[in-house]
């Protein structure tokens, strides 16, 4: 199952609000097989100006705007769908850091924050504030989890 997010935009006109987009997500990419990395907007100071729309690319490790933030959708599919095994005695294949600080929202299913020296089950509607440390995530379901984050240059 892939879904594809769709992205509504307000803006406003003559003092009037309205919907200035209404359209599925086309910046969608695959990393792996069935892991769907949307990003869905981004801005580039704070504050932020209601008028621009910074076009994003993809990546599988996102690039902070120095002053910005960053909206992105994620599906991550079951690790055995992945192929990728996490031996004990070795760091996740999927290890990474950030250099922003990452507002993460578990949508629907379940998925495993991995830290250097722990770990812990997170189910939907638990949060996560990710300060610029190294992590992996690891679902070990046989279920889709979705996720959203919200991610904010940081020092």
């Amino acid at each position: 199952m892939r879904t594809i997010p769709r992205r509504i935009v307000t803006a406003e006109r003559g003092g009037k609000s309205y919907i200035q987009q209404d359209t599925i997500v086309t910046n969608v990419s695959e990393h792996y097989p069935n892991l769907v990395i949307s990003d869905i907007w981004q801005t580039s100071q704070m504050p932020a100006h209601f008028t621009e729309e910074n076009p994003v690319e993809n990546s599988a490790i996102p690039q902070v705007i120095k002053n910005g933030t960053y909206f992105r959708y994620v599906q991550i599919p079951p690790d055995k769908q992945l192929g990728i095994e996490a031996p004990a005695d070795q760091p996740h294949p999927l290890m990474h850091q950030t250099a922003s600080l990452d507002y993460i929202i578990i949508l629907s299913g379940e998925i495993y924050l991995i830290t250097d020296t722990e770990e812990t089950l997170l189910q939907a509607g638990d949060i996560v504030i990710q300060r610029g440390t190294n992590h992996a995530w690891s679902n070990r379901s046989d279920q889709m989890c979705f996720q959203l984050a919200i991610l904010i240059d940081a020092q």
